[in-house]
């Protein structure tokens, strides 16, 4: 291999990342609410904390009926690394799971994990009350909410400043409709992978939210209700977390050897590409100027998902040279014999070619 390793490994701290998607900041920390600080009590918010992280890994509910995690939630604690409480209201028990053991643990029991490079949602959110309409900015009390929500679900949140303009986009006809053209120019200044739209509203005490979701040209959308603010926008985000992780977390046996050849690699990008293949299993075969082999295993769905956060395009196949021809067998009479013409072979299933 050409590339020197402890050059890459000083790019590592030299340069900064370009995509827009963004790891979860404390993804295997949970805050669990608890009445007490009994030892029952304890144990019940250690399971419950548990199913949390599993469904902030996996985007799927049907892996917490997985019968490996009925032996991990009689021991939870030896996947967590450190816990303690703060005061309320409400009084919270704050854990801490050991990502190395956690993941190897579900991977084990033959859970896919989804990585915590994950795409970056700006939210548009208008809360209806009796009060009136409102547009959530970053800086208003009502973000904290959604903030909460989003650690809660493992997905990296961003909200506009809602300043005038933004108000009058984000009203609730623009919310409501099937296309996010009147979002899009506003949307653009925040550089996220995912537009979310949700229209929230109070009444007698109970919210309901209309939610629609863009990621590339799939859309989403779906309905949810709670209790309070708190709980509908935890509602909102679970439902969002669970539709996005279709796209980037493998169904279970659908992984496989893939070959992944990216073209236009610098360091910067290197570093990248280290972030984004690292669920992946990748590991890097050959690095010959500006081109970079990986052999990872993932389905191809997946890592094209993965790929596209990074503002990656896949590259047609190169052709294949024709094989030269032996001049010592080649026949006298060119007229009559017309010269041998190499096949060209279809693309590998196996192999994907990307660049920037």
């Amino acid at each position: 291999m050409r590339l020197s390793a402890s050059l890459f490994a000083l790019g590592l701290s030299l340069f900064s990342l370009t995509t827009q998607a963004a790891p979860v900041e404390d993804l295997y920390q949970v805050r669990q609410p608890v009445a007490s600080q009994q030892p029952d009590e304890r144990a019940a918010a250690l399971s419950s904390a548990l199913d949390t992280l599993v469904l902030r890994l996996t985007g799927d509910s049907k892996a917490l009926s997985n019968p490996a995690l009925a032996e991990l939630r009689k021991d939870p604690q030896q996947l967590v690394s450190q816990y303690g409480y703060e005061n309320g209201p409400p009084q919270v028990l704050v854990v801490d799971f050991d990502a190395i053991s956690t993941d190897r643990s579900l991977r084990q029991a033959g859970i896919s994990l989804w990585s915590a490079n994950r795409p970056a949602v700006l939210a548009w959110w208008l809360n209806n009350t009796a009060d009136g309409s409102s547009l959530v900015g970053d800086s208003q009390p009502a973000a904290a909410s959604l903030q909460r929500a989003a650690q809660n679900r493992g997905l990296p949140l961003r909200l506009p400043i809602a300043d005038l303009n933004e108000q009058l986009a984000g009203t609730a006809e623009n919310l409501a409709a099937n296309n996010p053209d009147a979002l899009k120019e506003p949307s653009a200044r925040y550089g996220a992978d995912a537009l979310l739209a949700v229209n929230a509203k109070e009444e007698g005490g109970q919210w309901q939210a209309q939610w629609r979701l863009w990621l590339g040209d799939s859309r989403e959308q779906g309905k949810a209700e709670g209790a309070s603010a708190d709980a509908v926008a935890d509602a909102v985000l679970l439902a969002v977390s669970q539709r996005l992780a279709t796209h980037f977390v493998a169904a279970q046996g659908a992984a496989q050897d893939l070959t992944l050849d990216i073209q236009g690699a610098d360091l910067n990008r290197y570093a990248e590409l280290q972030r984004l293949l690292e669920p992946f299993d990748a590991r890097l075969q050959s690095a010959v100027g500006d081109r970079l082999t990986y052999r990872v295993k993932a389905s191809s769905e997946q890592l094209r998902a993965q790929l596209a956060l990074a503002r990656m395009r896949e590259l047609p196949p190169e052709p294949v040279a024709a094989a030269p021809v032996d001049a010592n067998t080649a026949p006298t009479d060119q007229a009559a014999v017309p010269a041998p013409v190499a096949p060209v072979p279809a693309a590998a299933a196996n192999v994907l070619h990307y660049g920037w």
